[in-house]
């Protein structure tokens, strides 16, 4: 569980960088500008969830399954590339997106499993 708070914490670390990076407008590869939000979305999404469910059961060694994982990948790709893109101009369908939802899922699944 030690191994999934420090990928947490260097994940949303991570991602306050990239969105103040952003914020000054600054140039950044294609590949960091579109897709690394998408990939570290699940499992910071899923730690939350995972840390949540953890304190309200007060249960530490409580761990999300593949079923649950999957559940919410499949509502986070349903939600941001295919109803949010036809109704707001921020949003694109992007199977890319989808995909690296997908691999950030798996990240975290196999993460949590570590002591």
């Amino acid at each position: 569980m030690k191994s999934l708070k420090t990928v947490f914490v260097i994940f949303c670390l991570t991602f306050v960088i990239l969105q103040t990076l952003l914020l000054l407008e600054t140039p950044l590869p294609d590949l960091i500008n579109f897709y690394l939000a998408d990939f570290l979305c699940m499992p910071i999404v899923l730690s939350i969830c995972l840390f949540t469910v953890q304190f309200l059961k007060k249960d530490k060694s409580l761990r999300l399954n593949l079923i649950t994982v999957l559940s919410v990948f499949v509502m986070y790709a349903i939600y941001f590339e295919v109803i949010l893109p036809p109704l707001h101009w921020r949003y694109t369908a992007d199977i890319l997106d989808v995909l690296l939802y997908l691999i950030g899922s798996f990240v975290f699944y196999f993460l949590q499993k570590l002591p």
